[in-house]
Formats: structure tokens, sequence, C-alpha cells
């Protein structure tokens, strides 16, 4: 298995700006990649890859600790 992209780059939602996100430290099963960073205008974005409940986990969490667990 390849491994993920360290670094992502999408079009900021509120700007429009490129926001580049980073890949953050998980566990190291392959469940989920989460990635988040933060947009010149302040807004956090995030994106995930990988199992669905999971990535939807991430994705609503407004913690910015969050961690996956088994």
């Amino acid at each position: 298995m390849s491994k993920p992209a360290r670094i992502l780059t999408f079009k900021c939602k509120k700007c429009a700006k490129p926001v580049q996100v980073f890949l953050q430290k998980v566990s190291a099963c392959s469940h989920i990649q989460p990635y988040q960073g933060i947009c010149d205008c302040g807004e956090l974005y995030r994106h995930a890859t990988g199992q669905a409940d999971a990535v939807q986990s991430f994705l609503n969490s407004t913690d910015s600790q969050w961690a996956h667990h088994h």
C-alpha cells in the first residue's frame, strides 16, 4: 500500500484562496488519514480519507485534539 501524501491543497470554502492541509499524526492503522490546515483568512480546513465512519467522526469533530481509537 502506498503512503498517503503529507500535504494536500484545496480551495478555501470561505475566501476561495488555496489552503494547504497537512497529514495529522494518528495511530499506525490505515482506517483513516486525517488532514488539517488553516487558511490565510483564518478558516480551519479539514479533509480525511479512509473508513467512512472514522472520516465522518473527524470531519464532525470540533476538538483539535481528535484521535482515532479502536
